[in-house]
């Protein structure tokens, strides 16, 4: 059986890619700006972040055009959701195996 540490996904373990998935699992789509504004981080800090979930097919992107100018939204996809919420768990079994140890 695998320990709560080995179950959290090593996707998310950087702060920016964990912070991504936390703002799309929430909101049914977010574009760059509005990313980039929350999380406080660079334009290409977030683009390699946001290509690495990408290629975990854990975001989805559609691109359009708002005025004339390019617009890119980012959605949390079905396997990335399934993903965020297995980390989730597996950060919630962490915390309680921990009180557990103090209670002994």
């Amino acid at each position: 059986m695998k320990s709560a540490i080995e179950a959290l996904n090593k996707a998310f373990e950087s702060r920016v890619k964990l912070g991504i998935m936390s703002a799309l699992a929430v909101n049914d789509e977010l574009d760059f700006i509005t990313l980039k504004e929350y999380l406080n981080v660079t334009d290409g800090n977030l683009a390699s972040h946001i290509k690495a979930l990408e290629k975990e097919n854990y975001i989805g992107v559609v691109k359009s055009f708002v005025d004339r100018k390019p617009n890119t939204k980012y959605y949390i996809s079905k396997e990335g959701k399934k993903a965020f919420d297995n980390h989730l768990k597996a950060l919630q079994k962490l915390i309680e195996s921990q009180k557990q140890l103090e209670k002994k």
